[in-house]
């Protein structure tokens, strides 16, 4: 078996959780360096990865001829920078969500890869939520018929600004419009496609914020709504999803399981039940024919990265192509244009 030798650039939440200990789950890669120059996360990349190479530099991963592919968790403003070096030094790209802060950006980087026949993707690793995965399965057994009104939700209850990138405004891409909207609109987008037009309200809530902390985006189809939704102020949440359609309707509470379990110290592999919700927050399904409750499916991150082991050594499909993640960006640029200049704004 093929061996991907891999580099990780930046060792943060999004690094260590959300890839490194996906990524050690996967059969066919190695993790072989990892970039970082903070005290702690050197400290938990040698507890992660103790043959691992801890480098301060990016160079150290794009001057090596070992290294096939390089992860980019680094702050959202470091995106464009960095993965435009690494495939300039013919190595394969993964970039943590978001792709960049701007259309522009990601459009270089697309064009680039394009010339050197290098995979480019990015993480939207909530494509393999078992409740995302729920719901499109809903949506595509035609359970519900036409889909009429299509509303998601991603809410956290944060009441203090914490000490971070994600909230300082001159960081590009920084914001919850950025952090959890990307989320919301790739999966609406997987869901529906393209919509025609676009209208947000962006808001800044808490005190002492710099750049928004809630957000409403529809997406207007020609015969139904989307309704993309989140917030730091939400303590009492309600559904995560509710789908209506010409038959009945899907209602959906609770959140994918597996951030928590990460976050716990589990991992995927030898983890009996990763992935899978408790009954009690199963979905609710009513329709015209039945009415009750639609076992979740089993959420996995890992299948992220089997597709991106399979697009490098075999040139499978990438599940995630850049080009969709392009469009997440185009819509977030689409709507806090809207939201600027209040007024729906075509796509």
């Amino acid at each position: 078996m093929k061996t991907v030798n891999t580099g990780i650039a930046g060792y943060g939440n999004g690094g260590r959780l959300f890839n490194a200990t996906i990524i050690d789950s996967v059969e066919g890669f190695i993790i072989t360096k990892i970039m970082t120059s903070n005290e702690n996360n050197i400290n938990a990349a040698r507890q992660d990865f103790p043959e691992a190479g801890i480098v301060s530099k990016f160079s150290d991963l794009t001057k090596d001829p070992q290294i096939d592919l390089i992860v980019i968790t680094t702050p959202n403003h470091f995106h464009h920078e960095l993965a435009k070096k690494a495939l300039k030094a013919g190595k394969h790209v993964v970039v943590e969500k978001p792709f960049t802060p701007t259309v522009e950006e990601a459009d270089e980087l697309i064009e680039l890869a394009s010339k050197k026949n290098l995979v480019l993707t990015v993480n939207h690793n909530r494509r393999w939520d078992s409740d995302f995965l729920t719901v499109k399965k809903v949506i595509k057994g035609n359970k519900l018929g036409e889909i009429v009104d299509y509303e998601a939700h991603f809410d956290r209850f944060r009441n203090e600004v914490p000490n971070s990138w994600k909230e300082e405004i001159e960081n590009a891409g920084s914001g919850i419009l950025y952090d959890l909207g990307s989320h919301l609109i790739d999966q609406a987008l997987t869901l529906f496609g393209p919509p025609i037009e676009i209208y947000a309200d962006l808001r800044k809530q808490r005190k002492n914020a710099q750049v928004p902390d809630n957000f409403e985006v529809l997406l207007y189809y020609p015969n139904m709504k989307a309704t993309l939704k989140a917030s730091a102020l939400v303590k009492a949440k309600g559904p995560t999803y509710s789908v209506h359609g010409t038959k009945g309707s899907f209602v959906k509470y609770g959140i994918d399981s597996q951030e928590e379990m990460l976050k716990s110290g589990l991992k995927p592999n030898g983890n009996w039940g990763w992935g899978q919700e408790s009954q009690e927050i199963w979905g609710k399904l009513d329709i015209l024919e039945e009415s009750g409750t639609v076992e979740s499916e089993v959420g996995d991150y890992r299948k992220f990265y089997e597709n991106i082991y399979e697009a490098i050594t075999e040139k499978s499909e990438l599940e995630v192509k850049p080009q969709q993640a392009r469009e997440v960006i185009k819509i977030i640029e689409l709507a806090t244009q809207s939201s600027t200049e209040k007024r729906v704004i075509p796509y």
